[in-house]
């Protein structure tokens, strides 16, 4: 049963998750209480090491985007560390801050992909500029791996010849090019391409090659 304060957890969610590593409990708490009152969902780490453990510890979670805000400087493994950590295993988009930071350290932190990089102490708009713009990254990036998931799906509903067909149109290829190529009849071809088509949900070359890329042919 779905309640109220279910309802509101998921709103916040939707809207989107900002997950803060520090380890500077005072910074932790002020920094949640300001992304709390702008409506995000917030989850709190007081180090590296607790946030990626909580990764690999299955939980409920509710679909929207989220991103990380990390601090540069703290003990043990620190937020460039984390930073290499995640590459390969996680997407979300991280943005670093430190109020002791070298040039260097922000040059390899958005060589590492970082979103943003903010400087302690910084002003409220400043925060909320960088996780706008990390949750908009993950927005996009999320709706690719969808798109990507249901490209996939409609491409298992293909029989082999079908696909074997539709990959060569992709190609570029044309009817009497593929019948050679695959030694079919021609006939047999334009009825594998529209059988491909149509199970694709797809009515043109244009949305075709849309379709390709979307399934990262």
């Amino acid at each position: 049963m779905v309640t109220v304060d279910d309802e509101r957890v998921a709103a916040r969610y939707a809207r989107g998750c900002v997950v803060l590593i520090d380890d500077d409990a005072e910074v932790l708490s002020a920094l949640s209480a300001r992304l709390h009152f702008e409506g995000y969902a917030v989850e709190t780490f007081a180090s590296a090491r607790h946030y990626l453990d909580a990764l690999d510890s299955p939980k409920p979670s509710f679909p929207g985007p989220s991103c990380l805000l990390c601090d540069l400087r703290m003990p043990g493994m620190d937020g460039l560390a984390l930073q290499r950590q995640l590459q390969g295993r996680d997407v979300t988009p991280m943005v670093l801050m430190s109020g002791q930071s070298l040039p260097q350290d922000v040059v390899t932190a958005f060589h590492g992909g970082a979103v943003d990089f903010l400087i302690k102490p910084f002003e409220a708009a400043d925060l909320l500029v960088a996780v706008e713009r990390a949750l908009s990254a993950s927005a996009v990036q999320q709706a690719a791996a969808q798109r990507q998931s249901d490209a996939a799906n409609l491409v298992a509903s293909l029989t082999e010849k079908e696909l074997q067909v539709i990959l060569l149109v992709v190609q570029g290829k044309t009817n009497p090019q593929i019948m050679v190529s695959l030694g079919i009849a021609l006939r047999t071809v334009k009825l594998h391409r529209q059988r491909a088509m149509e199970k694709l949900g797809l009515d043109s070359v244009a949305a075709l090659a849309r379709f390709a890329r979307d399934a990262r042919w």
